[in-house]
């Protein structure tokens, strides 16, 4: 018997921490399915501040402003997102997280990257990079090393990213999703047309699976 195949979209950005989350929750479930649904999984771009400079802004002014709360509001959100890190697997170090940063330049390597092969190493990498290091993912060297630590060509990522390769690419996938109806992330889409939105525990996850493929099976 042929084992079903699904394509999963997973729109998000680099800094955001609910996306770290949703991914780590989407990898624990698909462990969970895997030898049972085949899955196509790509990582599409959105952009949480595409306003922002190369020197981005302090992380705790940023979100005050942009949610209208507190210094212990943001502190008690970081615990939350910490927390429910911890129980997937993932490690946010909030005290070095301290500016967000434009990410326009990492989306254009992780759409290069999915032509490569690594783009979901890449992602990894960057989320890693961003939460558990507190690097400027931003800079461009910063960038080429990550890159180049997942096994892509440093000297070709340097070459992307002193220029606008791939920036038109992106711009159209992020308006692709915009149209569709997202506009908050992460945002994971099923076969083009089920979607689970923000970091949904890896049961969610599991459950929408494998009733997503049992009724493609069935059609």
């Amino acid at each position: 018997m042929t084992r079903p195949s699904l394509r999963i979209d997973f729109v998000s950005d680099v800094v955001c921490p609910w996306c770290a989350i949703g991914l780590a929750s989407l990898e624990i479930a698909l462990r969970k399915v895997e030898g049972e649904i085949d899955v196509d999984l790509h990582v599409q771009p959105f952009e949480l501040n595409p306003q922002l400079g190369p020197e981005g802004e302090d992380a705790v002014a940023h979100l005050r402003a942009k949610y209208g709360i507190d210094e212990a509001q943001v502190a008690a959100n970081q615990e939350r997102i910490r927390a429910r890190g911890a129980e997937l697997g993932f490690v946010f170090d909030m005290a070095r997280r301290r500016h967000v940063y434009n990410t326009f330049d990492a989306h254009r390597l992780l759409h290069w990257a999915g032509d490569a092969g690594h783009q979901l190493d890449l992602k990894r990498a960057l989320l890693r990079a961003y939460f558990t290091d507190g690097r400027n993912v931003a800079d461009h060297d910063t960038l080429v090393e990550i890159a180049a630590g997942v096994g892509l060509p440093a000297d070709r990522a340097r070459a992307i990213l002193a220029g606008d390769e791939f920036a038109a690419e992106v711009r159209t996938v992020e308006q692709f999703f915009q149209q569709a109806g997202i506009t908050g992330v992460p945002a994971t889409v099923i076969e083009r047309k089920h979607l689970i939105s923000g970091g949904q525990p890896p049961e969610v996850f599991e459950q929408a699976l494998r009733q997503i493929a049992a009724e493609k099976g069935s059609a």
